[in-house]
């Protein structure tokens, strides 16, 4: 089983490295991008499968890095995180996609909790998509007798 990649978004460098040395001295593989433009670069040449993203940030702002995420990289399961938060601001996140909603400042396990639950929703979706895709190749009883009465 493939080990969960996880990606810190956000504009504060200081949490960037912290949270990323937190994370990776409890054994995860972490990378880091400073907004919401740089996370969408690293999306398209590294597999990453849980987002752990800040809502408020210059230039493209959480939701809108949500909505593209989601719109390039479907699978890809997302967390947001605000100091700012509001009752608005996580619905529409959720609506937009979101696995799920944190507070800054998040306790470390509290977001590694989450961050293994969106993982296993992951691995739970890609399970069903292989079991379609298998489906589609596999062939009823009645079409094999059907074939072997054409014979």
């Amino acid at each position: 089983m493939q080990n969960m990649k996880l990606m810190l978004v956000d504009d504060e460098t200081r949490f960037l490295a912290t949270t990323k040395k937190l994370l990776t001295k409890k054994g995860y593989d972490v990378l880091t991008a400073d907004g919401g433009a740089q996370a969408l670069n690293v999306l398209a040449s590294k597999t990453v499968h849980v987002i752990i993203l800040d809502v408020k940030m210059p230039g493209m702002d959480g939701l809108e890095t949500l909505r593209a995420i989601k719109k390039d990289f479907p699978l890809v399961e997302v967390i947001m995180l605000t100091g700012h938060g509001t009752v608005e601001s996580a619905v529409e996140g959720l609506k937009s996609g979101a696995t799920d909603f944190l507070n800054k400042p998040a306790d470390i396990d509290e977001l590694l909790v989450k961050a293994e639950e969106a993982y296993d929703k992951r691995l739970r979706l890609e399970e069903k998509i292989r079991m379609a895709q298998s489906r589609k190749f596999m062939k009823s009883p009645r079409e094999i007798k059907k074939e072997a009465d054409q014979t």
